[in-house]
């Protein structure tokens, strides 16, 4: 029925596809050679939850404000229960994401990885490093001179 998944990696699948534009996973998902019936066991809903922070990083935690957070959770025909949340408004891409979610459970996730997660993380990486090069460009190296005065 489902496959053993480790919570790491299944981490690590639900943040690519909660982080993922909406148009490119809904393209991406238009390409898999199937897309399983599935039952409704939490409609996507929209809510809000609340971000914390910590001063420097390190700090007190402390309430930052609210997001905008949608949900959902399906079960495939096979059993498998899937759960989406993205940040937004965005009910198609929190199923998408739940679908998804149940699909990598399956007999499916090889085609799930090769035709969906593989391609997002590549462009993820992309944008990561293209990013991390364009403010590598505008650092400034401070140094002092000794004077030589006493």
């Amino acid at each position: 029925m489902t496959q053993e998944i480790t919570p790491e990696a299944r981490k690590a699948w639900m943040s690519l596809l909660s982080t993922a534009p909406e148009a490119r996973l809904a393209a991406l998902f238009d390409k898999l050679d199937n897309s399983p019936d599935h039952d409704t066991l939490r409609a996507p809903e929209t809510g809000g939850v609340m971000v914390r922070g910590r001063a420097g990083g390190t700090g007190a935690p402390f309430n930052l404000g609210e997001m905008t957070v949608t949900r959902c959770t399906l079960k495939l025909a096979s059993g498998a229960v899937g759960h989406g949340y993205v940040q937004g408004r965005s009910k198609r891409q929190a199923e998408l994401a739940a679908k998804l979610d149940a699909m990598m459970q399956t007999e499916a996730a090889a085609e799930v990885e090769d035709k969906i997660l593989t391609p997002l993380r590549t462009e993820r990486d992309a944008a990561r490093d293209a990013r991390a090069a364009k403010a590598a460009a505008t650092k400034v190296d401070f140094f002092t001179m000794v004077r030589g005065e006493d």
